[in-house]
C-alpha cells in the first residue's frame, strides 16, 4: 500500500448505497493506476492505495463469502 493523500483530492469519491447514516463506511475511488480507499467518517485522514489486481481479488473474496467469519 501507498500513502496517496496528495492525489486523492482530486478524484470523485464513492460509497456503498448499503452505508446507512451511521457513516461507518469506507469510500473508494477510481485512480489510473489502481482504487483509492479512506474511512467516511475522516475525509481528510490516511488514504490507503490499491493496485488493481488486490482490488479485484479483493471484491471477488467479499462475493464468494471468504471473509464472513471474520
Amino acid at each position: 500500500m501507498t500513502d496517496v493523500n496528495h492525489v486523492g483530492r482530486l478524484v470523485t469519491w464513492r460509497k456503498s448505497s448499503r452505508c446507512g447514516e451511521s457513516g461507518t463506511c469506507v469510500e473508494m475511488a477510481s485512480h489510473d493506476q489502481g482504487v483509492l480507499v479512506r474511512d467516511a467518517k475522516d475525509p481528510d485522514g490516511a488514504i490507503l492505495f490499491v493496485d488493481r489486481a488486490a482490488w479485484r481479488s479483493f471484491v471477488a473474496g467479499i462475493r464468494t463469502g471468504e471473509f464472513d467469519a471474520l
